[in-house]
């Protein structure tokens, strides 16, 4: 090989070694980025009443104060789906009631979701 193609090829691995490094890098602040997103939503403590899974709900209302969380979960699944443009979420509010769980269970509850 030619001195001249030995150095086109060296160049030709250091540009492809390069590159890879930087998509590795770019992946990984990607990912970083996302988890930081993710942990952010899980500190807020709120979750979709209507797309989160019952475990989840469970989760967001236990960490509300909510006791016997994983039986209003239940109860947020069952009544799906909650209308999006309604913020205080009056449809569950108003089947929960049904249980007598008190003002305070079940504002404790709406503050642990969103529509």
């Amino acid at each position: 090989m030619t001195p001249s193609k030995s150095r086109l090829a060296l160049a030709a691995i250091a540009t492809a070694v390069s590159l890879a490094a930087c998509t590795s890098a770019t992946d990984q602040a990607a990912t970083s980025a996302s988890a930081s997103t993710a942990s952010t939503s899980a500190q807020a403590g709120k979750v979709s009443a209507n797309t989160a899974d019952e475990s989840q709900i469970a989760t967001a209302l236990q960490a509300a104060g909510v006791a016997n969380a994983e039986r209003w979960a239940r109860e947020v699944v069952e009544y799906r789906p909650y209308d999006a443009g309604d913020s205080d979420l009056t449809s569950l509010r108003q089947n929960l009631a049904k249980y007598n769980p008190g003002e305070e269970t079940v504002n404790k509850i709406v503050s642990a979701l969103t529509p």
